[in-house]
């Protein structure tokens, strides 16, 4: 199971005046606030975008790491949790978007598109693709942190 959150590392600028976020588990995502809260709003935004970059190069994407004393988890953005999960699958069972688009009978472009960090996609379509590949979305509520 995958749990669509990664660690982040907060620090306060050395000159005091707000706080910078980095990701251990993606090295190019970098951002910083004027304050914590404004910090971890951006740090949501920084790990849609590192993540939606990778999607869109076909780079692999790593296992968020365990977290440790003074991280935080910051969740994927529900938009692109469903797209990441996809990409995931195809990744890991190898299959190309061309044979991705045979099993759910659709065309590559469709597929290209489902995976388009940019483009709207009904995240029931999205399912229907990972329950083609042997996979599902299970959504979870827990207590906010």
């Amino acid at each position: 199971m995958f749990t669509a959150s990664y660690p982040a590392t907060f620090l306060p600028e050395p000159e005091g005046r707000g706080y910078h976020a980095r990701f251990p588990d993606l090295p190019e995502a970098l951002t910083g606030g004027v304050d914590l809260a404004d910090t971890i709003n951006e740090a949501t935004d920084c790990l849609a975008e590192a993540l939606a970059g990778r999607i869109s190069r076909r780079d692999p994407i790593p296992a968020p790491s365990a977290l440790k004393r003074g991280q935080r988890l910051i969740c994927v953005p529900l938009s692109l949790a469903p797209k990441l999960a996809l990409y995931m699958t195809i990744l890991e069972q190898g299959h190309s978007y061309t044979e991705v688009a045979r099993r759910i009978g659709v065309s590559e472009t469709v597929v290209r598109r489902m995976l388009n960090p940019r483009h709207a996609t009904k995240p029931e379509k999205l399912q229907r693709a990972l329950t083609a590949l042997g996979r599902r979305i299970v959504v979870t509520f827990e207590d906010a942190a």
